[in-house]
């Protein structure tokens, strides 16, 4: 199996990127939040973590091998994780995936449909179906802006990180704990230690 693909990217168009390493040249299908940026970036050297599978023809009477690229580990751990959902098959979730993947799960985590249904291919019931299937598993690939102060986003703040774990242990879930740490730390950016993180977005959630 095809884990990972290290070389330069020759070219990019309708959902197909080419990468050349040595003698041999790739074409991976990737998803659509990233094709704008790819080839932005046509000419220079390019990794990409990806997912080999078979695709049927022919009504299945014979089977082509496939490549799909993703910039990141995560973002392919998240295609697989959105396959899951009943009807979704590897082109549909390419073409479907036209936003960038952290703020599809952030989409999905706050059950916005509205977000969900302004995908490519994405009714209402498909939509419902996604939230249904997918609600409570997609924390991990959400991620927080920056605040409006300028201030670094939470996860690459050591006494943060520390506060979401004190959060989570006192029963806030991982994405609610990282909503009230971001929070506290827009209102008062002075905040410098876990302790006092965590008393700050008690005191703004019990304002709520």
């Amino acid at each position: 199996m095809i884990s990972r693909i290290e070389g330069e990217l020759v070219a990019v168009a309708d959902g197909r990127a080419h990468v050349r390493d040595g003698a041999l040249t790739y074409e991976l299908h990737v998803p659509a939040a990233d094709e704008q940026r790819l080839a932005a970036v046509v000419g220079e050297t390019t990794a990409f973590h990806t997912l080999h599978y078979f695709e049927g023809q022919g009504q299945g009477s014979s089977f082509i091998p496939r490549l799909i690229g993703f910039t990141t580990e995560s973002d392919r751990s998240f295609f697989e994780l959105f396959t899951t959902v009943k009807g979704m098959g590897n082109r549909k979730a390419l073409r479907a995936l036209a936003l960038p993947f952290a703020d599809v799960a952030e989409a999905i985590a706050d059950r916005d449909l509205d977000v969900l249904k302004s995908l490519p291919e994405i009714g209402k019931r498909t939509a419902e179906t996604i939230v249904v299937e997918l609600h409570g598993k997609v924390d991990r690939f959400v991620e927080l802006k920056p605040a409006v102060t300028g201030r670094t986003p939470v996860a690459g703040s050591g006494f943060a990180r520390d506060a979401i774990v004190m959060l989570t242990q006192l029963g806030e879930s991982s994405l609610g704990a990282r909503r009230l740490v971001d929070r506290a730390l827009t209102v008062d950016p002075a905040i410098d230690s876990a302790e006092t993180l965590v008393a700050a977005a008690f005191r703004l959630k019990d304002s709520e």
